[in-house]
């Protein structure tokens, strides 16, 4: 495992997300670019690492597709789909890592890294920021349906014949009844014979000639 992203002002990351949805495409993201928009703390250029990481800039810095897809109305379901990538291994141990506390989340992170436990936390922090702003609802819905191979196909229902014994009440709800015989494939013509013969006498009420 690689080592995960993290900033030390996970407070920041929601306000930074709003102001990308609102202002220009900037040509190139980095340090200079954070500081004409406010954020002129040192421990702010560790933002930088964090859009990197979930696909909103390139190594170079250039702005990707995913940046214009968070200037949209889809903008949550966009984040959801570039962390759940950035965050890949992550989902490959839990799937459903959005709702995951932060001690399960710790312990993945912990053990794709040397850092000591307060970069750990941050890296929790960070990822829980994100999520924050994010839209998971499109994924659990294509995991729910993946479940599915291939098209359903109902049987239709078709009801028992009436016995001359067991008169068919139509003020009453219907019951239908299935029943399953196994037959071994060793078992000769009589013994199917008898068989059938005994469902038509306890089932139909039919009785021998």
């Amino acid at each position: 495992m690689g080592d995960f992203a993290y900033t030390n002002v996970p407070g920041k990351i929601k306000p930074l997300l709003d102001k990308i949805r609102t202002i220009g495409i900037p040509p190139k993201v980095g340090t200079p670019w954070l500081k004409t928009i406010g954020y002129t703390s040192s421990n702010d250029k560790s933002l930088v690492g964090v859009l990197k990481f979930v696909g909103l800039i390139d190594s170079s810095g250039t702005p990707t597709p995913i940046w214009n897809g968070l200037r949209g109305s889809h903008h949550k379901k966009v984040l959801g789909e570039a962390i759940m990538k950035g965050y890949a291994e992550l989902y490959a141990i839990y799937p459903d890592a959005h709702t995951r506390t932060n001690t399960e989340i710790g312990h993945v992170f912990t053990t794709s890294s040397t850092a000591g436990q307060q970069v750990i936390s941050k890296t929790v922090a960070t990822f829980k920021a994100l999520v924050a702003e994010a839209d998971f609802s499109v994924q659990a819905a294509s995991a729910d349906t993946a479940i599915h191979t291939g098209p359903l196909h109902t049987a239709p229902v078709q009801s028992a014949p009436t016995s001359p014994t067991m008169p068919n009440m139509q003020t009453g709800p219907a019951v239908h009844i299935d029943i399953q015989i196994h037959i071994s494939p060793e078992s000769t013509a009589e013994q199917i014979d008898k068989i059938f013969e005994s469902m038509a006498k306890h089932l139909y009420g039919r009785k021998d000639d």
